[in-house]
């Protein structure tokens, strides 16, 4: 584009205007004048690649004299230098043609308002090659110009305006200013610069176009190495991630680019899916760690779905564990009615869970009730227990006692009584086989798990307490009772007993540990065994561990029903234990429980074994 000697003459004089205006406004910035006048552009020189070096100036419009900008082209200048470089087509840098020197008659009032009425015109012309900038206005062009020629401000000004347009082109040289790989990478992090492919992630009104470079992508994930180099690899420089969640993608990028991690409560989980979804471990390994430290009571439920969901064993176990040492707060968690049926399932088979079986039945009819509802079911008896599934047998009805079962629990887990036996959940078959197992001996089977729970964690430990077994023990109602005390707190979880002497048999069995001083039973069980007609002991059970404090007297005593049984001899006094893995000692005192006794001594009897945890 060529243009006339006066208009490169107006031109000239408008960037030496701008410049001392410029330098004026940042001083009376700095001294907080405003004057209601919109700040001035600096400029930058424009390098070889035709792309303007870095500048700190504030961008501004200002209004021609009708109010409206003027084009959408611009002639940037140089600040702070007296030569404009030229740009990569030889011509002056960012679009100022180069030409003479001014002459004398240039510095004239009237000819600076003619340059003005000129580069106003230039101006206009050079907006159809402008390209990649954005228009901004500034203070009318010949009013500028015949006060930078010295002519009075009353002077009557050029009809027409001039726009000032500036680069959003890559800043010049800005690989100088980075001075490792990472910072220029980092650089190039969610930048248009040099980038070749663009994501449109996420969904509807959502969506985001993110930029990004398949170099560096490739570089850091197999599956982006596959999607841009493979036998199919993708032409498209647009792909659409509706799955995927654009705080999420971004946090991928960042990692990509930087090996910076930037997660949160709110995204972890989105990311951990991006992760696993385009093969970053590092990433995984980073999100799986902020859980673990963020792992909670409260949210323990949500992320053992989510560890399931995404097969991070380690996480499971770790909430598992959560859960088996804060039952009661995980089951109150609001999250808990969230989970899906298998992590319920995965809950409830567990051995270890530290809460009474009422209060897991009313949590899960809380989920039931909750699961309905996702599944547009009238929350009746009939569809709760049809939700529930195989969890609601995993329930252990019988190691609740009768006036739980019967009446039901007052608890603020609960929104009202539940009472099991009038749930309607169970069926009447059920209800009268678990009052029979409750109330009757012998106990029928139930369809229920009556194995104990048992929250404590770590090696069960046993002792026996006898060096010989011989035949013939009998039994007349009568209670076989023994004292013991322990150096160490433990958590007796039951006995082993001998068994009949003529063959296999069931027993009916009630077991007890009595504080001794108080006569307060700490524990029991009204249950049965079947032994096989050995000489060995056969494991009774209590319903929940029984502490034992040490140095304190306690009475453990079994009645049983049942024909002759085996009996042991040559008993022990002391017995102590010692832990394989810490070499922890529990050292057993045995006394004669004086009362009504079956016969049971220090010497011979009943009550051989005492099964606990240190």
């Amino acid at each position: 584009m060529v243009f006339t000697q006066s208009e490169i003459r107006a031109m000239r004089c408008c960037v030496c205007l701008f410049h001392s205006t410029f330098l004026c406004t940042q001083s009376k910035m700095a001294a907080g004048e405003g004057g209601g006048r919109a700040p001035c552009l600096g400029f930058s020189t424009p390098g070889p690649l035709g792309n303007v070096q870095p500048s700190n100036s504030a961008h501004s419009s200002a209004a021609s004299n009708d109010g409206s900008a003027d084009g959408t082209g611009g002639a940037p200048g140089a600040a702070g230098h007296s030569n404009p470089q030229p740009g990569p087509d030889g011509g002056a840098g960012a679009g100022v043609a180069v030409g003479t020197q001014p002459s004398a008659q240039n510095s004239s009032p009237q000819s600076a308002a003619e340059g003005a009425t000129n580069a106003a015109r230039a101006a206009g012309r050079m907006s159809t090659a402008a390209t990649n900038m954005t228009a901004t206005t500034t203070p009318n062009a010949s009013t500028a110009a015949a006060a930078a020629a010295g002519t009075p401000s009353s002077l009557p000004s050029a009809p027409a305006s001039a726009a000032v347009l500036v680069y959003r082109e890559p800043v010049y040289n800005w690989q100088a200013t980075k001075s490792t790989v990472k910072e220029r990478f980092a650089f190039l992090f969610n930048n248009e610069v040099l980038s070749d492919v663009h994501f449109l992630v996420g969904k509807g009104m959502g969506v985001q176009r993110i930029p990004a470079h398949r170099f560096v992508l490739a570089v850091g994930s197999a599956v982006f190495d596959a999607m841009f180099n493979g036998g199919m690899a993708t032409t498209s420089t647009e792909i659409e991630l509706p799955d995927v969640e654009p705080a999420a993608f971004l946090a991928l990028l960042k990692f990509l680019y930087s090996d910076e991690v930037q997660i949160g409560p709110e995204t972890v989980m989105t990311t951990l899916y991006t992760a696993k979804k385009y093969a970053v471990p590092a990433l995984e390994a980073h999100c799986v760690e902020f859980l673990k430290k963020n792992l909670r009571a409260d949210n323990a439920f949500m992320l053992l779905t989510q560890a399931r969901l995404f097969d991070e064993p380690q996480l499971a176990s770790l909430c598992l564990e959560s859960i088996d040492k804060n039952t009661a707060d995980a089951l109150a968690a609001e999250g808990f009615t969230d989970v899906d049926l298998d992590t319920l399932v995965a809950v409830l088979e567990r051995d270890t869970l530290g809460v009474r079986e009422v209060r897991l039945f009313g949590a899960a009819v809380r989920w039931a009730e909750a699961e309905t509802q996702r599944q547009q079911l009238q929350p009746t008896p009939e569809n709760k227990r049809r939700v529930l599934g195989k969890a609601l047998s995993l329930i252990r009805f019988p190691l609740m006692t009768i006036e739980e079962f019967a009446a039901g629990m007052s608890s603020s887990l609960q929104r009202c009584l539940l009472i099991p036996a009038q749930s309607g959940i169970l069926t009447d078959r059920e209800v009268v086989s678990l009052f029979l197992h409750f109330t009757v001996n012998p106990k029928p089977r139930v369809e229920f798990i009556d194995r104990p729970r048992c929250c404590l964690r770590g090696k069960e430990c046993s002792i026996t307490r006898f060096g010989q077994v011989e035949s013939r023990w009998g039994y007349s109602g009568t209670s076989d009772r023994i004292r013991f005390s322990v150096n160490q707190r433990i958590f007796v979880v039951g006995f082993g007993l001998y068994g009949s002497i003529h063959g296999p048999t069931d027993y009916q069995v009630n077991i007890q540990i009595i504080h001794t001083d108080s006569n307060t039973v700490l524990g029991q069980n009204d249950t049965g065994f079947s032994c096989d007609g050995s000489a060995n002991t056969f494991r009774v059970m209590f319903k929940e561990p029984v502490e034992i404090l040490p140095n304190v007297n306690y009475t453990a005593c079994a009645t049983l029903k049942g024909p002759d049984s085996h009996y042991g001899t040559k008993g022990m006094r002391k017995v102590t234990h010692e832990s394989p893995a810490t070499g922890t000692k529990t050292c057993f005192t045995f006394c004669y429980a004086a009362g009504n006794n079956n016969g049971t001594s220090v010497e011979d009897g009943q009550l051989p074994e005492v099964i606990f945890y240190t």
